[in-house]
């Protein structure tokens, strides 16, 4: 019995079946290699906003405190300075002891004092400063817990457990809960968390300086790194001779982008603050130091923005009459700047999460 021969569409149809399995079990992984990510990626949100949401809200007690003219403008000059310098902390202190009498001892009086912030005396100055019509009447005065009774209020210690297992005492409790009982304690948007600055007192620390900071130094780093690495790029893709000492050029750019970051940091203090003498803490420093670290990474993807650009773009540019210099800025250039951006955005972006070389 003759066979009958297999030709080619044959053959392609019996494995046709075969690869749309492939490839349907491929798009498979891939999507639940997706949807894998993104649970995970949503356990990490929660988890984050989860334990840290309550940082938004903060702890509020009132005091009635008795503005004391004697001691705020003893001479009744009204004079800002003299009312500045006077002891608040002291009319803060006051306050506290008239609204829980019967604490005696002077030890029972600084656990009392340490249930409203250190920052209380600065709120009341504040008040007196813009208020000085005020002096010599009582004011009802909010003023910021200590992290402690903020930690108590949001439920992150547990009363049950004994007092040497956490960090506020039993009779801070009790005075917190008479505190309540009066309507004297509230929780209000955490306002001092996005206008503040560093503080050794958690409840008057805030993002301000550290994200003005961060705004700065990139700032700089951007406005010096985007254009030396541009012109870099430009000049060895397009204008540079082909020698040793271009070739040597790319090799140290190459090492340059593998280079740790603590590197460069070690290079800014040594170049910049010890021999230049640039002052510490600056954004211009962080900036330059940045900046070095940068370069790599933006002149690696420019000049990989750069071999993009299809040959025919210069060759027609030169065709019609161009300069050179015309060809690569206004031809090549506009077209390998998305590339250079994407290149920018990602070196920025690393300059932003490194600390290294700050520190």
């Amino acid at each position: 019995m003759a066979k009958t021969p297999k030709y080619t569409t044959d053959i392609v149809k019996a494995g046709l079946e075969k690869r749309y399995k492939r490839e349907a079990r491929f798009r498979r992984m891939g999507l639940t290699a997706i949807i894998t990510g993104l649970i995970f990626l949503t356990m990490l949100f929660v988890s984050i906003i989860g334990n840290g949401y309550t940082a938004f809200w903060q702890t509020f007690v009132q005091l009635e405190i008795y503005l004391d003219a004697s001691e705020i403008d003893p001479g009744g000059t009204g004079d800002p300075e003299v009312i500045a310098g006077a002891n608040y902390g002291g009319l803060v202190k006051k306050s506290l002891r008239e609204m829980f009498p019967e604490v005696s001892g002077r030890r029972d009086k600084r656990t009392l004092y340490g249930i409203v912030s250190t920052g209380a005396s600065f709120d009341l100055k504040d008040f007196v400063l813009a208020n000085p019509d005020k002096i010599g009447s009582t004011i009802q005065l909010w003023v910021p817990a200590d992290d402690d009774v903020d930690m108590l209020i949001k439920g992150h210690f547990d009363r049950d457990k004994p007092e040497a297992e956490r960090r506020i005492k039993d009779i801070q409790i009790a005075w917190v809960d008479k505190l309540i009982d009066q309507g004297r304690v509230e929780s209000r948007f955490n306002k001092t968390f996005f206008t503040a600055g560093d503080s050794r007192e958690p409840e008057l620390a805030g993002i301000w300086g550290a994200a003005m900071g961060s705004f700065f130094t990139l700032i700089v780093t951007l406005l010096l790194a985007f254009p030396l690495g541009v012109a870099t790029a430009v000049y060895l893709e397009e204008f540079a001779p082909q020698n040793k000492w271009t070739d040597m050029i790319e090799v140290n750019i190459n090492n340059l982008a593998a280079v740790p970051s603590i590197v460069f940091g070690l290079l800014g203090l040594a170049v910049f603050i010890n021999f230049f003498g640039l002052p510490r803490s600056a954004p211009l420093v962080g900036g330059l130091v940045l900046t070095l670290m940068t370069l790599p990474t933006i002149i690696i993807a420019s000049r990989a923005a750069l071999k993009s650009v299809p040959p025919s773009i210069r060759e027609a540019a030169l065709g019609i009459g161009a300069s050179k210099m015309q060809m690569v800025f206004h031809h090549v250039l506009p077209l390998a700047m998305p590339g250079m951006l994407t290149g920018t955005i990602i070196g920025m972006a690393q300059a932003l999460g490194e600390s290294a070389p700050l520190l």
